[in-house]
């Protein structure tokens, strides 16, 4: 079965730009947090848009830029030394062995059908030395105050979103399991670090508020599809049934009583120096 949920989000009108805002700001300005220097060959896996890659040749502007991605949808005016290639990671890796510093991946899960041989690609395609970061968001909405109830619909959402991924063999459970598939990868110096993003305006710190509101945003403005694909296409569930969640996600999406939010793991791990390039 196709990746109906991730088709479904690359169609969500402003989904993806909005997203990179939202990641942008909750990183203070900072596309990667690897440390990365003066890399020659930077690869984007799953680039969608084309964003992230054309901004990091803004910060890279010798170095070679590579985004791939399954659906053409980049603008065809980038800078020089950009490029894109139509290309489905899930398939075999086409890139030469050892041939890239820097390889980032953000917002693939319940994409991507299997993170173990994932990560070996992404690890056999470095260059000794290189870094792999991966830029995913957990699924599950949470409070710090209990404000929203076990039982609220939101919760039943997120298991039921959860439950339609791992039907399909994609499960969007990326975040928790990435150092583990680094290490058994043969990735060193692994680091991950958890990031709060509000959905909604209600945090009292600016940037945090600015982040819900754009993330609330996100969240009502693609809940229509990510819904209807899941619940119709994959657990069964009648159009009037997933038309009836819809309208009451959204609204609980924008219940100002509600200080939820989702969390934002950062990982990046590096290919060991002393790999062999043969």
């Amino acid at each position: 079965m196709e990746d109906v949920i991730m088709r479904t989000r690359k169609d969500s009108g402003s989904f993806p730009m909005t997203s990179h805002h939202v990641f942008l700001l909750r990183l203070r300005g900072k596309l990667f947090l690897a440390p990365i220097e003066n890399p020659q060959k930077i690869l984007d896996v799953g680039t969608g848009t084309g964003i992230w890659a054309i901004q990091i040749a803004e910060e890279f502007p010798d170095a070679e830029i590579v985004g791939n991605d399954i659906s053409p949808i980049q603008p065809s005016w980038v800078p020089p030394k950009v490029s894109f290639e139509v290309d489905d990671f899930n398939d075999p890796w086409l890139q030469a062995p050892n041939s890239y510093d820097f390889i980032h991946e953000r917002d693939c899960h319940a994409a991507v059908k299997d993170w173990g041989k994932f990560a070996e690609n992404v690890f056999k395609t470095l260059k000794p030395g290189g870094y792999w970061e991966s830029q995913e968001h957990t699924v599950e909405i949470t409070t710090d105050d209990g404000s929203v109830p076990e039982d609220n619909v939101l919760k039943q959402w997120c298991t039921n979103l959860i439950q339609a991924t791992e039907i399909i063999g994609q499960t969007c459970v990326v975040a928790p399991h990435i150092v583990g598939h680094m290490q058994k990868a043969g990735f060193v110096n692994i680091k991950q670090q958890y990031f709060k993003l509000p959905i909604g305006a209600w945090p009292k710190d600016p940037v945090d508020k600015e982040i819900g509101a754009f993330n609330l945003i996100n969240m009502v403005n693609a809940a229509e599809g990510f819904t209807t694909a899941a619940y119709t296409r994959i657990l069964g569930k009648s159009i009037e049934e997933a038309a009836q969640a819809v309208v009451d996600i959204k609204r609980d999406l924008q219940n100002k009583d509600f200080h939820m939010y989702f969390q934002f793991a950062v990982t990046y791990g590096q290919k060991p120096l002393d790999s062999p390039t043969e």
